[in-house]
């Protein structure tokens, strides 16, 4: 099938759709743009403007969110149309890491600061399939209204949906759709999975603090270095049997820092990490049972606690209807053989906080070269993508405006 060509389906219908190839290059430059100038979430204004601009000179009228950064669009019906609308989701926020990709031009420009996530994919593509679905709209070929959701600050917990969503981004909307990056899946398919995809995620953040004294005497105050490293390895054991395993909860610490002199035992103490879970049932329990579970241990040694319990994101639970209309939508563009089944994952997305609201769903999205042995991973500053992945991000929401008619 060519890219210019409109897909066939079953019966002989045509899907109209498809990415013209000037709009195809025109996309591609669009990424590498953003490639070169990532922003941080909260402060994607550059990006934002891009994205105005190009939805302006189509005829579109976005609407930047009440948070400065990050902006809307619909395509399509018109104030007071009583038809619910199919969302399309982007989030256009980059990772505060280097980017330390070799010989490759479009590389970041930013110190520090990189598109190591594909949010950069997930905006042009979101972008380009506006550009098509406003084209079909000019020749009346769409069949309900769609609209366009450009996201700010993914990568701040708690994300940057919830602020989005204030900003009256669902107001109308029957469904949702996005799609995340896959290094681990070819260019050309998708991942689909009915239920959770993610796992929720939350920051935890815990000081201990005693009396301090002298190494020789520990009996004669709090050791709080013992207690810190019991908190370390024995609340994540203590939640384990507390939860049932099938939930997947996991506490996992990133730092823990104590003390400055060998001989001196210190008076404060901390830990910080993440708090993992697959279940939504016990996401919703969890900061209740990773409280009790270090005042429990650290209660044993003395210390006393101050704990920080960041909620993060609930876990994506994908609509097995919307799961249906991606597959649907993908067969007609590539045929079934560009399907497979996808893993639940410990990585969290904001995307979340959509699905609590609408129904939706998010598929995963082939961002590897076939025969590609690199093994090039999400969040790392060598993290590319084959750019072909943009049609067919581009065609896949295309088809679901299309063909979703039933399922809104």
């Amino acid at each position: 099938m060519s890219r210019d060509s409109d897909a066939q389906l079953p019966g002989d219908e045509v899907l109209s759709g498809t990415l013209p190839e000037a709009l195809r290059a025109e996309l591609i430059a669009f990424r590498r743009d953003l490639h070169m100038h990532p922003e941080l979430g909260n402060q994607e204004f550059r990006t934002t403007a891009a994205i105005k601009a190009r939805l302006e000179k189509a005829g579109l009228a976005p609407r930047v969110l009440d948070t400065g950064t990050g902006l809307v669009c619909d395509v399509g019906g018109s104030d007071g149309d009583p038809r619910p609308v199919l969302a399309l989701r982007a989030d256009i926020d980059a990772l505060p890491i280097p980017d330390t990709k070799a010989g490759i031009p479009y590389r970041s420009t930013v110190p520090d600061r990189a598109h190591a996530c594909g949010h950069d994919i997930h905006t042009t593509a979101v972008l380009g399939a506006g550009l098509v679905l406003a084209e079909l709209d000019r020749q009346g070929l769409l069949p309900r209204p769609v609209r366009l959701i450009f996201q700010p600050a993914e990568e701040v917990l708690p994300g940057g949906a919830p602020d989005t969503i204030e900003s009256g981004a669902l107001e109308g909307v029957g469904r949702i759709i996005g799609v995340h990056c896959d290094p681990k899946v070819d260019v050309g398919r998708i991942g689909l999975r009915a239920g959770a995809i993610t796992s929720a995620c939350d920051r935890l953040e815990v000081s201990l603090d005693g009396p301090g004294g002298h190494t020789a005497r520990p009996h004669l105050t709090t050791d709080l270095v013992t207690a810190a490293a019991k908190v370390a390895t024995e609340v994540p054991a203590l939640l384990a049997r507390r939860v049932d395993a099938r939930a997947g909860l996991a506490v996992t610490w990133g730092r823990l820092e104590a003390g400055h002199a060998c001989n001196v035992i210190p008076q404060h103490a901390e830990l910080s990490g993440t708090v993992r879970c697959l279940d939504l049932a016990a996401w919703r329990e969890a900061p209740d049972l990773v409280h009790a579970a270090i005042d429990e241990v650290a209660g044993m040694y003395g210390a006393k606690t101050v704990i920080n319990y960041v909620r993060g994101v609930p876990p994506v639970v994908n609509d097995a209807i919307m799961i249906d209309l991606l597959a649907r939508a993908m067969t007609a563009r590539r045929g079934s053989h560009a399907i497979e089944d996808t893993e639940q994952s410990l990585g969290g997305e904001d995307f979340s906080w959509y699905l609590e609201r609408v129904p939706g769903a998010m598929a995963r999205l082939g961002v590897r070269t076939p025969g590609d042995t690199a093994r090039l991973d999400l969040h790392r500053g060598d993290f590319d993508a084959d750019e072909e992945a943009i049609t067919v991000a581009v065609e896949l929401f295309t088809a679901c405006a299309l063909l979703g008619g039933n399922h809104l």
